[in-house]
């Protein structure tokens, strides 16, 4: 089971964005890997940090969080593993300031940076039965590579490294400082031949076809990264990632809470008196149910593991609410049917004990 990401940071659920931003620059510098090399355990407490502040610090997803635990960010993100070392340097190199002086490879150790193509981001639309399911679904994208006959060269001024270092005297004494070098904008190379047609990096626009396999379960709001099919990088290194973002569609007769799934079934008086077999809509298909003579307007039937797969769970289930439906115009004999049997004995509301209140209803849903 994943670790609660404010007991990572070592903070309460009330603390404010300040507090759990210095907490994960604290936890930044105590585990950084130029500060505890070759140690795998502080490595994994390093990325721990970065996925809870990848989550803590930001707002929408810290509510998201708050609510649903680590289950809201299930098949994306930080929480499938997707980020690397390079990811966190990138994303979050304002919080650690100087403390290491860069962040070339992962610090300013001198070691050469590797360069990586920007990441893209799409959004796919599902139904519900894809999601029940799960679905492969082929994508069209536009991405950058690097145009055919281009060339390059080492950058002069950091000598490939894409960092460049700088002493000061202070009063403290010598103080050593890295950054990225302006030259190339840390790539390291500097473009020498530029193709027809290309861009300034040398870089031009292609469509792709991606196939991407998406599970069954995943939820509106998800995240999914496919590795390698972002934009390539200006010069030598690893392209982006491809950031999938799930939009779940409306269904027009099943409603998602969470994992279950609720249908509104409309019956007649007639079949609610007689009791009555009707079929529904359920994920990839139909199936009949069966009514009882008598069943009340406001029933709830369960049908156990109809609802949709969860990524990490059981199978939810198919709520369907009972509501008879009473008509608004009748004929003459239709009304002196009623009439007589309005003052019958048996057409009394007369609920027993074991008849639950709408609010005991509402209770149990949320219990």
């Amino acid at each position: 089971m994943k670790e609660d990401y404010y007991k990572i940071l070592g903070l309460d659920k009330n603390a404010s964005d300040s507090e759990i931003k210095k907490a994960y620059r604290k936890c930044a510098i105590k585990y950084h890997p130029d500060k505890n090399p070759g140690d795998k355990k502080a490595e994994e407490k390093f990325k721990e940090a970065a996925e809870a502040y990848e989550v803590l610090g930001n707002p929408e997803k810290r509510s998201k969080y708050d609510q649903f635990g680590h289950s809201a960010f299930q098949g994306g993100g930080f929480g499938s593993g997707g980020m690397d070392m390079e990811d966190i340097f990138s994303q979050f190199g304002d919080i650690f300031g100087s403390a290491f002086g860069g962040f070339g490879g992962f610090g300013g150790s001198g070691r050469s940076r590797t360069s990586k193509g920007t990441n893209l981001r799409i959004k796919v639309s599902l139904t519900i039965d894809e999601i029940a399911n799960g679905t492969n679904k082929k994508i069209k994208v536009k991405r950058k590579v690097q145009a055919p006959g281009l060339e390059y060269s080492t950058c002069h001024i950091c000598n490939g490294t894409g960092q460049v270092t700088k002493i000061t005297n202070t009063i403290l004494g010598r103080m050593q400082s890295t950054s990225i070098c302006d030259n190339c904008g840390g790539t390291g190379k500097i473009v020498t031949k530029k193709p027809a047609g290309s861009d300034a990096n040398g870089q031009i626009l292609v469509e792709e076809t991606v196939d991407v396999k998406i599970p069954a379960g995943v939820e509106d709001g998800m995240q999914l990264r496919v590795s390698g099919k972002g934009n390539e990088p200006v010069s030598d290194g690893i392209s982006g990632d491809l950031l999938i973002l799930i939009d779940e569609k409306e269904d027009s007769d099943l409603k998602r809470e969470g994992n279950n799934l609720h249908y509104d079934l409309y019956i007649s008086i007639p079949d609610a008196v007689l009791g009555s077999s009707k079929e529904i809509d359920v994920v990839g298909g139909k199936v009949r149910i069966k009514l009882e003579p008598g069943i009340q307007s406001g029933k709830i039937l369960r049908l156990k593991n109809k609802g949709l797969k969860s990524l990490n769970g059981p199978t939810g289930d198919l709520l369907v609410h009972v509501n008879v439906w009473t008509p608004k115009t009748m004929n003459k004999e239709q009304k002196e049917f009623f009439e007589n049997m309005r003052d019958e004995e048996h057409f009394k509301p007369n609920p027993d004990k074991n008849q639950k209140s709408f609010f005991d209803k509402v209770k149990d849903m949320f219990s």
